[in-house]
């Protein structure tokens, strides 16, 4: 077994180390070490109680959030189901029934 990475682009196990690069002879793609640790350490996304956050969750608003633009509110305690984590500054892009597409701060939800 080799301790070197899989190729990032197809997975190939067959990488070699070439002056400081790693080189997947499959595919042909060439990337740094340092890419490489760079990719393993994947951010984590907690919610309000320190609970891990994933794509796919269903999560709940702990408190009233008012819409810049629109002037609505979400309710505290509203569901929002499927999640997808994004890493920007509000990092949960959903879907809210009867309010469309929308980002979240995972500070301001609770997983289910």
């Amino acid at each position: 077994m080799s301790a070197l990475p899989a190729c990032p682009k197809c997975q190939s196990e067959f990488t070699y180390e070439d002056g400081g690069n790693y080189i997947c002879p499959e595919c042909a793609h060439e990337w740094s070490p340092q890419a490489a640790d760079a990719a393993e350490e994947a951010k984590v996304y907690r919610d309000s109680a320190g609970n891990v956050l994933q794509d796919g969750d269903t999560v709940t608003v702990i408190k009233d959030l008012k819409l810049k633009g629109s002037g609505g509110t979400i309710k505290m305690g509203t569901k929002v189901k499927g999640i997808r984590l994004v890493d920007s500054d509000h990092d949960i892009d959903c879907k809210i029934d009867g309010f469309g597409p929308m980002s979240l701060k995972s500070e301001f939800v609770r997983k289910v």
